[in-house]
């Protein structure tokens, strides 16, 4: 692509979500006023190899895409490069693959790439990185599941989605005294379900970081019933473990077919909360799976605000020459961290943590064991009684 100026590629991988397109304009503006080009790569990075595709972006074609959903340059969770098979596994890319890559950016004379993507995306920025690739990381996914970040965005889009998903249910299961079950993605962290449960008034909440039992929520539907609260809305994420073991998943039978890696697809669990509750109370129980309604629509001002700094700072590592790092939302401050240091472990959601603990204080059961015990630890009445 002649140009005299450097130019600054950023491409957008794995699944969608809202507040990608929010980067991109950050990122084009930020790099027009710093003398780059810039080019978007489509289609993830598959673009970056053959068949090459790519559009030059600026203030005029990205004018309007703050608020917009998906993203402009397309993406893609599939194809030849995948580094992420299930729950921390990784697989390394092929060699002739990544100096496919490097050639590419040769021929665009890109300096510095902007790749944004959840840990997937991001283990394959890395290798990119260490094969000598100029790259930087943002991090991108509702499953707020990558290490080092307080939060990425497009959880906080998806978290007011199932907020407003269990907003409708609950007048819904009120008026009909039903059981209510509603699914929600977060893959293997409870993140988007812990939220969206508090902040939709949710009565149980089922996530990977929580053994729970049949029996614990079958107990809850009943205390609830027996205070004359005739519905109860239950939210399980996707990825919670079964109490005999395991997830309810499939693999993906079209990437297998193609020769990829096979990354597994969490989904059904709240099929099988569903059946197994309506059987052992003989009631109606729905259910319901909000599935990609999550991954759509428009950012939150929360994270048009988050993907806007994203996209900024990104492109002042390049202008440092800080290649192979990340940028993180550290409260109050966007600061960076090595791309290795944020997917070396998925963030989880603290099974002790405030969240949790205000939750329990609420009389949200989380279907263990524990839900009729004092979610704080008394450490004021043993203080004051050690005054006395």
């Amino acid at each position: 692509m002649p140009t005299h100026k450097p130019t600054i590629g950023i491409l957008t991988s794995g699944g969608a979500c809202p507040g990608l397109n929010a980067v991109i304009r950050a990122a084009v503006k930020s790099s027009e006023r710093l003398g780059y080009d810039c080019i978007g790569i489509l289609r993830g990075y598959e673009g970056l190899v053959d068949p090459v595709s790519y559009m030059p972006l600026n203030s005029r074609n990205t004018a309007g895409i703050l608020t917009q959903g998906g993203t402009i340059l397309g993406a893609t969770n599939k194809g030849r490069f995948s580094a992420t098979v299930g729950e921390d596994q990784r697989v390394d890319l092929d060699p002739a693959l990544l100096e496919q890559v490097a050639t590419t950016v040769r021929q665009l004379s890109i300096c510095g790439l902007i790749c944004v993507g959840g840990d997937g995306s991001l283990t394959i920025a890395q290798q990119l990185h260490e094969h000598g690739i100029p790259v930087i990381g943002v991090p991108k996914t509702i499953d707020n599941d990558l290490g080092a970040t307080a939060f990425t965005f497009g959880f906080d889009s998806a978290v007011a989605c199932a907020t407003d998903a269990l907003d409708r249910l609950h007048t819904t299961a009120a008026s009909h005294e039903r059981i209510m079950v509603l699914e929600v993605m977060g893959r293997h962290a409870g993140w988007i379900a812990l939220h969206a449960g508090i902040a939709g008034g949710g009565d149980v909440i089922l996530i990977p970081e929580i053994s729970w039992t049949f029996e614990n929520i079958c107990r809850k539907v009943r205390e609830r019933e027996s205070e004359g609260k005739k519905f109860t809305l239950i939210v399980v994420a996707e990825g919670a473990h079964l109490p005999e073991g395991g997830t309810v998943h499939q693999l993906d039978a079209q990437a297998a077919e193609a020769g990829y890696s096979q990354q597994v697809k969490l989904g059904g669990v709240g099929a099988l909360v569903t059946a197994e509750v309506a059987r052992r109370l003989d009631r109606e129980v729905r259910n319901v799976v909000l599935g990609h309604l999550q991954r759509g629509g428009n950012p939150t001002t929360f994270d048009r605000v988050l993907a806007t700094e994203f996209g900024a700072h990104a492109v002042r590592l390049i202008h440092e020459g800080r290649f192979g790092e990340m940028v993180c939302y550290q409260p109050p401050n966007i600061e960076s961290v090595p791309i290795a240091a944020a997917i070396r472990r998925l963030s989880r959601v603290d099974p002790t943590s405030s969240a949790v603990q205000a939750a329990r204080a609420l009389g949200i059961s989380f279907g263990d064991a524990d839900e009729r015990a004092s979610p704080f630890s008394g450490h004021c009445v043993d203080e004051a009684a050690s005054r006395g």
